[in-house]
């Protein structure tokens, strides 16, 4: 049994913790030693994705409705795997324009307007209102859990109706505070939380951690493992038809999927860590595989877990606590209170980044353009407005929790927390067809997008949020049943007398359809302002421009002016050290009363747009720019034209890189016939050479012995001796360079068997024995292991071995030679390494020593090369590539050098190449 007293307080220091953390980032952010500016912290903050509807909702809709809770993080995994250049548009636009919310990306889109950033922001704030409901309920319910029910887990739970007895409120003002504390603690024109995001970071490890160690409880000491476990559901009938699909939820999985890829990109918190809170574009690469990691650690468990509880709890236990529960039923209290914290950290997690989104929306896009509407105030004529600014923020975290409390407490009590999160899904999944529209049709308009918006909001309402109050009691059933009016077609959960569908999918295509049809259609019947047709080309085209936003003042506005009205709404130091570092990087003034460029009245509405929104921004740049802007004509004209002499440079560009590419590819062809004819005068001389060497002699001494007739009989002896040699040795240099030529015509005669590698090289090595003691060489012989068999021609591996260790013995030091002889059987065939001591391969010569003739290697000081043909390599490398093997060294100059060959196993190439001969 938990006490309150124990849960609390492990809630209040969890919380402390985080507070800590959160303070510690902000510390080191502002002190420019940042820890959370990499691609891991960033990915984790992502996973604010993951809530309590993770955490808790995943298993209990696991439990109620199979394998469909995967099409929840299914959606998610695909978006990044597999749309992340669209997540890169996004990045790319919102750093050129200072975007700040997803209210301020569309509304940025449509020519600054007003009027849409409003309305976005509305349905943002009423579609997120359910969400976070949700995490209050599970804050308050898991609260419950421990407290309440007891390690007995003996009865359901009982709800308080009293507003300061309820967990959900605490939590609530909790979550308020905190987002107060670190989401408005200053106006900062990048709208950056590092404090915050550390603190979101840290929560996705707790979370991860507390799942993982409920999910390994419940299979690995609860039951023997996974096989254990299914093959126990297998059996049971309430838990059997979990594990199947059911045919008929193929339609149900694509609406799944479908909100919940468009939930990544439009729910305002998902919007604000993977944009706004973004600040390296490169930290996109590893979030695109490393967040679908993330979700699948966060599901490993969750059907085990959803098994447990209902093969092992009670009819009337909530399936959406069953990580809680479960752990409680085995009197692990310990860790259903490790499962609380992690539940806790879902839930927090998620209620703090969207109430920071939203409340940047609601006084950028909400109160600063209806204050700025009233003149009396005269806002524009006022001094530091940051105080202003913060208090409005603060004010709309309180609000956008309060709501969602108020939502709670009223229409999301008795729903699944699954059913809860769907709603808010399908509202911020409004903003898709205009987002993906206004970034790759340039002939999207204002007009079209508030049309298509209030047409799939107002059916998301009807179909979704009207049902949702009648349950909850708000309004009269028979609107649901009956329909608006008694009209039966006009029915929430059959519009229009479509009624096959569940209520989820029915308003997904109502809603979707109205939606994009009212958006397209009505974009092609109205016209683009000035403004919206060179925003709709920048955002298009945004690949393909560099820089930020196209300057289009022509203003007369002083520098001191511009500098003034920044420092309104930024404060005096952050205005100061922006404008000092723009001047700085442009060399120059940034103060005084000489007038601005257009350069620098864009760099003040950017900087505006990222504390007061762009819609805003413009109103108050216009208000001291007194001066015109350019002509909007002139601005498109520019666009345009610059459009053309892009897309005409980068075909240019195209044309240039294959020129490029054709010209290394002609001076590398040129370089290599430049390097075959060398080599052939090379191998002439070579040739040449080698064969007139022992012509020379046979000739010399034969014309000796023919002018000598009484020579006397010991030199004539000694002289046919050497004629003999020289005789032997043209004949073995003409054999050699036949049987090269054979080879590489491949008119060689092969007779391949199985051999067994370690006995030929057993016997090649004793055959040498005396060539080595000629020499004094000091020859070490390691041919263990195993023995392996390959086809191949045994007489062609022995003139492999023969030639490769009497070039060892050539090429060993002289005053101390040294051979080492390695053989080593592998899987997949015979490795032979020898190894001398001698001068080495430069790097140079390691591939041409394989070349006819070529001879490799040098000898310290003044002593002669080793005399040879120069073919032996040549040779035994065509051999060694004949069985499918490799040949190659390795050297260091100076310390000898060693010949690696290895022949597979798997020759059958070779072996089928013999039959057909033989048949």
């Amino acid at each position: 049994m938990l006490s309150s007293e124990v849960v609390i307080a492990v809630s209040l220091i969890y919380v402390g913790l985080l507070y800590s953390i959160a303070w510690w980032g902000d510390k080191r952010a502002r002190a420019g030693r940042s820890w959370v500016r990499n691609p891991t912290v960033y990915t984790l903050s992502i996973a604010v994705y993951c809530t309590s509807w993770t955490f808790y909702g995943a298993v209990g809709s696991a439990a109620r409705n199979g394998l469909e809770y995967l099409t929840i993080y299914l959606g998610p995994t695909i978006i990044f795997l597999g749309w992340w250049f669209l997540l890169r548009k996004m990045l790319r636009i919102s750093k050129a324009h200072r975007i700040t919310s997803i209210a301020d990306f569309i509304s940025s889109r449509y020519g600054k307007s007003t009027q849409l950033s409003m309305l976005v922001t509305l349905i943002a704030v009423i579609g997120t209102t359910p969400y976070i409901a949700l995490q209050l309920k599970a804050v308050a319910t898991s609260y419950t859990v421990l407290t309440v029910w007891g390690s007995s887990v003996s009865e359901p739970f009982v709800s308080t109706s009293h507003i300061f007895a309820d967990s959900g409120f605490w939590a609530a003002t909790g979550l308020a505070l905190f987002g107060i504390l670190f989401g408005t603690r200053f106006i900062d024109a990048d709208e950056h939380h590092e404090g915050m995001v550390a603190a979101i970071a840290f929560e996705s490890l707790v979370k991860l951690f507390a799942l993982l160690a409920v999910g390994i409880f419940v299979c690995f000491f609860m039951f023997s493992g996974l096989g254990d476990l299914f093959h126990q559901a297998a059996l049971a009938p309430r838990t059997a038809g979990l594990l199947k699909l059911q045919p008929e939820s193929g339609t149900r999985w694509f609406t799944l999927m479908a909100l919940s890829m468009a939930a990544v990109l439009t729910l305002p918190r998902q919007f604000q860590v993977i944009v706004v809170e973004n600040v390296d574009e490169r930290h996109l690469a590893t979030a695109s595989w490393a967040f679908p990691a993330y979700l699948l650690l966060m599901n490993l468990f969750v059907l085990p877990i959803a098994l447990a509880g209902m093969g092992l709890l009670p009819d009337w236990a909530d399936p959406d606590f069953f990580v809680l529960s479960v752990p409680l039923s085995q009197g692990q209290s310990f860790l259903a209170l490790i499962a609380y914290v992690g539940g806790l950290s879902a839930s927090t997690s998620m209620v703090i980044v969207a109430a920071i989104a939203l409340s940047t929306m609601v006084c950028n896009d909400l109160v600063i353009p209806a204050l700025l509407r009233l003149r009396w105030l005269r806002l524009t004529e006022r001094g530091d407005l940051t105080g202003l600014l913060l208090f409005i923020r603060r004010a709309s975290i309180v609000l956008v929790v309060f709501m969602g409390y108020i939502y709670y407490r009223t229409a999301g009590a008795g729903d699944a927390l699954a059913e809860i999160g769907l709603i808010s899904f399908a509202a911020t999944a409004q903003f898709i067809p205009i987002m993906i529209g206004g970034l790759f049709w340039k002939g999207g308009t204002k007009t079209g997008a508030l049309a298509g918006l209030v047409a799939g909001f107002a059916i998301w309402a009807y179909t979704l949020l009207l049902p949702s109050f009648a349950d909850s009691g708000w309004i009269d059933p028979k609107l649901i049943t009956d329909g608006a009016f008694g009209h039966p077609w006009l029915r929430p959960e059959a519009l229009f007398g479509l009624d096959h569908f569940a209520p989820l999918t029915h308003a997904l295509i109502w809603s979707m359809a109205l939606n994009a049809g009212c958006f397209i259609v009505v974009s092609l019947f109205t016209n683009q302002g000035g403004l919206e047709r060179i925003q709709a080309t920048l955002f298009v085209d945004a690949f393909s421009r560099k820089g930020g936003e196209t300057v289009i003042w022509r203003s007369s506005a002083t520098i001191d002016d511009l500098y003034e009205l920044v420092e309104r709404f930024l404060g005096r130091e952050r205005a100061y050290h922006a404008f000092r570092d723009y001047g700085t990087s442009r060399h120059t003034a940034w103060r005084g009363k000489g007038e601005a460029n257009a350069d620098m009245v864009a760099f003040s509405e950017r900087l505006l747009a990222g504390s007061i929104g762009a819609a805003s921004a413009r109103v108050m740049v216009s208000s001291v720019a007194k001066g015109e802007m350019v002509s909007l004509d002139e601005v498109l004209e520019i666009l345009e034209e610059t459009s053309h002499v892009i897309e005409h440079s980068q075909r240019l560009e195209q044309k240039s890189r294959e020129l490029e590419r054709a010209a290394a590819e002609l001076r590398a062809a040129n370089d290599r016939l430049k390097e075959l004819d060398r080599l052939k005068d090379e191998f002439l001389t070579m040739v040449s050479h080698e064969f007139r060497t022992p012509l020379t002699s046979i000739r010399s001494f034969s014309e000796i012995l023919v002018d000598t007739p009484d020579l006397e009989a010991k030199r004539s002896e000694r002289f046919l001796n050497v004629i003999v040699r020289e005789s032997e040795r043209l004949t073995r240099l003409i054999d050699d360079h036949l049987d090269l030529a054979r080879l590489e015509a491949g008119h060689s005669d092969w007779q391949p068997r199985d051999v067994d590698p370690k006995a030929v090289l057993r016997e090649t090595v004793d055959a040498l024995e005396g060539l080595f003691n000629s020499r004094k060489a000091k020859l070490r012989v390691d041919i263990g292991g195993d023995t392996v068999h390959l086809f191949v021609d045994r007489d062609r591996l022995t003139q492999v071995f023969i030639n490769l260790l009497s070039n060892a013995a050539k090429f060993a030091n002289p005053d101390k030679p040294e051979v080492f002889v390695r053989g080593a059987t592998h899987e997949d065939g015979y490795l032979v390494s020898i190894s001398d001591n001698g001068a080495g391969i430069a790097a140079d010569e390691a591939q041409l020593i394989f070349n006819k003739f070529a001879r490799g290697g040098k000898y310290p000081g003044d002593k002669p090369r080793p005399s040879g043909s120069g073919l032996g390599l040549a040779i035994s490398k065509h051999v060694v590539e004949h069985c499918h093997g490799r040949i190659w060294v390795d050297s260091k100059p100076g310390h000898g050098a060693t010949f690696n060959v290895f022949i597979p196993v798997d020759t059958t190439v070779v072996k089928t190449a013999v039959k057909a001969n033989r048949a």
